[in-house]
């Protein structure tokens, strides 16, 4: 799954698409992985599966970031085409 994150945000949620990858806002800060952890919490809610089951693969220092979600299950990927999904 392809995310465009920004962080410090005023607060969390799904933005829509900006090139051709699902935008988030994170009020997490940039700094000491912060946002990145806050993304694979928020993704893990969003979609309710565990933080476990979110991984980042590639993206570490970017904007641009890809994730794996491992699930047995096909998640309700809906959740990241809906207008203000902020939760």
């Amino acid at each position: 799954m392809a995310v465009w994150v920004q962080p410090g945000a005023r607060k969390s949620g799904v933005v829509g698409l900006y090139q051709q990858c699902v935008k988030i806002r994170l009020n997490a800060p940039a700094v000491d992985n912060k946002a990145n952890k806050a993304l694979t919490a928020y993704v893990a809610k969003l979609l309710h599966v565990k933080k476990s089951q979110v991984r980042l693969e590639a993206g570490q220092t970017s904007r641009k970031k890809r994730l794996a979600v491992i699930t047995a299950a096909e998640p309700d990927w809906s959740v990241f085409t809906e207008e203000g999904s902020s939760q």
